[in-house]
């Protein structure tokens, strides 16, 4: 009886562990594809952290059992277990971590007194949950403490050739450019996120700085309450590529 319940308890365990990985998977590329709400994408991901924790330590304590003799039998069935375990439950942990190593902001912008504000893309962020309006002097503080680094670029090249780099360094950063105005010193883009496939808008502004240009950008995400620092990472990677 006793091997029997230890038997069933591997199954178990391995079945808990199983289910966490396939919610772990499931959960960014359906919510991309659209087969569910992205609440529903970020709940299964974290019900993998869960399930997963709990097949982790259950394999623990199988695996401790192995080293009574009577018990000694199928010792992989737990270390399969555990592997998968860890594997379905580190990346929410890794994500959990990151989120609390930055404020819990989405709007992030090179100019927090003066943000770059959305034109062509200001309707369809205004039907999003996070809206197009700037979140004001309490962002921007969270901001300065969370990202010092994110600042306006100044560069050499007159606004008239920059309008055109910059066009060019979005587009090789995958975005999709849904507006530019050469006048206004204006471009809006479309990006999204790697797993959940999340729309993040960007805007670029381009003005004359002395005999070169100044150029700020806004990257703001639709959803969410924490971007985890993607905007931020965004917007420093594509002034890299424009310096």
């Amino acid at each position: 009886m006793k091997r029997m319940s230890i038997g069933l308890a591997r199954g178990l365990t391995l079945a808990a562990a199983i289910l966490a990985l396939a919610l772990l998977v499931a959960s960014g590329p359906g919510t991309k594809a659209g087969w569910w709400p992205w609440q529903v994408g970020l709940t299964l991901f974290a019900a993998a952290a869960w399930i997963g924790i709990a097949a982790a330590i259950a394999a623990l304590v199988l695996l401790a059992l192995c080293a009574l003799p009577r018990l000694r039998r199928h010792p992989g069935v737990p270390v399969v277990a555990l592997c998968i375990a860890l594997a379905a439950l580190a990346p929410p942990l890794i994500f959990r971590g990151k989120a609390r190593e930055v404020p819990p902001i989405h709007d992030i912008t090179t100019d927090p007194q003066d943000p770059p504000q959305f034109v062509a893309l200001r309707a369809e962020r205004d039907k999003s949950p996070n809206g197009s309006a700037y979140g004001g002097a309490e962002v921007a503080a969270k901001q300065q403490a969370g990202y010092p680094d994110v600042k306006p670029l100044v560069i050499a090249t007159p606004p008239a050739e920059e309008m055109q780099r910059a066009i060019d360094a979005a587009r090789a950063m995958g975005w999709e450019v849904v507006a530019s105005d050469a006048q206004a010193g204006r471009i809006e883009a479309k990006a999204r996120t790697r797993w959940f496939g999340f729309t993040d808008d960007i805007v670029v502004r381009i003005r004359p700085e002395g005999t070169g240009s100044r150029v700020d950008v806004r990257s703001a995400s639709r959803v969410g309450r924490s971007d985890v620092g993607a905007n931020a990472a965004r917007i420093e990677e594509y002034l890299g590529r424009l310096a």
